[in-house]
């Protein structure tokens, strides 16, 4: 079986030229995987992939969002844990004050110092109160209401409940003698007792308040984490696999160039015959 020679049709050249568009589409694919980390950077290059993908994305932005909300949960929280830890310390110097002022062997004179000492530590006690204050929102204030917090992307809602302590402060008696002031120290008078429990049982629900948080962030993270690790298992290119085959298709672009120009020089030949 003879080949037929032709200048009108070089079927070397139109084989050669399909080799080298399939050489050239495969390498411009290996370059952009090389180029973005990704195996599937695009629904065209794989939709199903692509479509699992882009969940993910959402998920784990979902779950960023839901760590930036509790972030400001706990800021609120540990403004609320100082405040109250400067009014569990103030409370103790009032003591301290109150047993003094206790004393019937003061005189007018020491007692009114005395007193004027308590009032201010309590006014001290009122303005840690009043500035328990994180972006608007008060826990331990006349009016303070519970601040709902989201936990997780589905929805789930942890609840911060306020505690009134301005109005535990400001029922403490006010000691006009040392009869009164014996009785605030002794318990006679509950209602500086009353106070100094109010006071420990909020640090305590708060404490615990920031541990749940922290603990929900820290879930979140490693579930984030998780997600991000299976996101990168779906969509990201092996990149020492990917250089190899990036040498190879350079080096196949390079023979298949060679090639369709020698299919291109086959015309060539014909000339000869009409030497």
């Amino acid at each position: 079986m003879s080949v037929m020679n032709s200048i009108n049709t070089n079927s070397g050249a139109m084989i050669a030229l399909q080799n080298l568009n399939s050489t050239n589409s495969e390498l411009a694919s290996v370059q952009n995987r090389v180029s973005t980390g990704l195996r599937v950077a695009s629904a065209q290059d794989d939709g199903a992939s692509f479509a699992i993908a882009q969940g993910l994305r959402s998920d784990i932005k979902g779950i960023g969002a839901v760590n930036e909300q509790i972030s400001k949960a706990k800021g609120l929280v540990s403004t609320t844990i100082s405040s109250l830890s400067s009014v569990s310390d103030g409370l103790g110097d009032i003591r301290e004050t109150l047993t003094k002022m206790a004393d019937e062997n003061n005189s007018a004179e020491q007692f009114a110092q005395y007193k004027a000492d308590y009032d201010s530590q309590l006014a001290e006690l009122q303005n840690y109160v009043d500035n328990a204050d994180y972006n608007g929102t008060n826990l331990i204030d006349a009016g303070g209401a519970d601040v709902n917090v989201i936990a997780d992307s589905g929805g789930t809602q942890y609840t911060l409940t306020a505690v009134d302590i301005d109005a535990q402060l400001a029922g403490i008696t006010d000691p006009a003698d040392a009869a009164t002031a014996q009785g605030l120290v002794s318990g006679t008078d509950a209602l500086f007792n009353d106070a100094v429990g109010a006071v420990n049982d909020a640090l305590n629900t708060f404490a615990g308040d920031d541990r749940r948080l922290t603990g929900q962030m820290e879930f979140n993270s490693k579930l984030s984490d998780a997600i991000e690790e299976g996101l990168g298992a779906t969509v990201d290119a092996d990149l020492a696999k990917e250089s190899a085959r990036l040498q190879s298709l350079q080096i196949k672009q390079q023979l298949g160039t060679q090639t369709l120009g020698i299919a291109n020089q086959s015309p060539q030949i014909l000339l000869s015959l009409f030497g």
